[in-house]
């Protein structure tokens, strides 16, 4: 079998494996790690997956994230959480890999890691400094609002910014950019309001703020949740894991759409039917009068929100 450097594979390099590997320990239980990870799995890999955090995918609600672990376990993926000190080691043909510092017995074993921990922004050989160009203590490019760095005829676009790190924000940058030169528009990057997914299978939709940043902000809100073996598109399909989830600020403050976690088939899509009701900070109530097709994800949506009860 085809051997690869356990420091050689990342999200990039996996890409181009031309084998399955007998087991692959993921380290790092985010989004990329998870969705690798579950890809593997189908292939035929036995799979690891490594977290320091008490929980996958920690940014996300807890009820969310324990979901996620749950259908990814009911495929055969294993879980190492809590991994405060890790180390790696060769192993025979393989690799280990050490957990924990207190517990020197504590491994887990594979015939091969990804390494799925973050990135770094190749920013340091550029001679930015030269250009007066200034970067943070991470490496990425320091802009303002506009996406202007410290020199006034550079922007920074992109990842190499550290302002999203998504395709999708990416484009965003240019459009900011493009549009604030040639027409003057003032838009901000801070004006966007964050939009992504989890592609593994369902998947995850995300929009706006969820429960912890709620809670930072100070704001006091609902919450509606609706489980997706009621959800007639799921259940024709057979894929009735996950809940549809929203959250909204109380209605003393206006009852607008705050932020929605959709975990299911279809999620990636039906988050989009809230995108332009958190822009425009539509209150809930309007976005339940308007008129969905069946049988879809998005139809009950509306239905969610007929839910609500104060956020725990």
């Amino acid at each position: 079998m085809p051997r690869i450097l356990i420091s050689n594979i990342d999200n990039e390099s996996m890409m181009e494996l031309d084998f399955v590997p007998t087991h692959l320990v993921v380290i790092g239980g985010s989004y990329i790690g998870l969705e690798f990870a579950q890809v593997m799995r189908r292939f035929g890999s036995e799979v690891t997956v490594v977290e320091m955090a008490p929980r996958v995918v920690a940014r996300e609600d807890e009820d969310v994230s324990l979901a996620i672990q749950e259908f990814m376990q009911a495929e055969g993926i294993r879980f190492a959480l809590n991994a405060k000190c890790l180390s790696l080691r060769r192993d025979g043909e393989g690799v280990s890999v050490g957990l924990d510092c207190s517990e020197g017995d504590s491994l887990a074993r594979g015939s091969h890691v990804l390494l799925a921990v973050g990135r770094v922004p190749n920013t340091d050989d550029l001679g930015l400094d030269k250009a007066g160009v200034k970067t943070d203590a991470r490496g990425f490019i320091e802009v303002d609002e506009g996406l202007r760095t410290a020199n006034p005829r550079v922007w920074a676009l992109g990842d190499c910014n550290g302002k999203g790190a998504f395709t999708h924000t990416a484009y965003n940058d240019y459009e900011i950019v493009a549009d604030n030169l040639l027409s003057n528009a003032g838009r901000k990057h801070t004006d966007r309001i964050p939009v992504y997914a989890l592609f593994t299978d369902p998947p995850l939709g995300r929009v706006g703020m969820n429960e912890a940043e709620i809670r930072k902000a100070g704001i006091k809100a609902r919450v509606g949740k609706y489980p997706m073996n009621r959800v007639g598109r799921a259940v024709e399909k057979g894929e009735t894991h996950g809940f549809l989830k929203i959250h909204v600020e109380d209605s003393s403050g206006g009852g607008r759409i705050l932020g929605a976690s959709l975990l299911g088939t279809g999620a990636d899509e039906a988050v989009h039917s809230l995108i332009d009701a958190v822009y425009s900070k539509m209150p809930y109530p309007e976005f339940q009068r308007h008129v969905r097709i069946h049988p879809t994800v998005s139809e009950l949506l509306p239905t969610t929100l007929e839910s609500l009860k104060e956020m725990g």
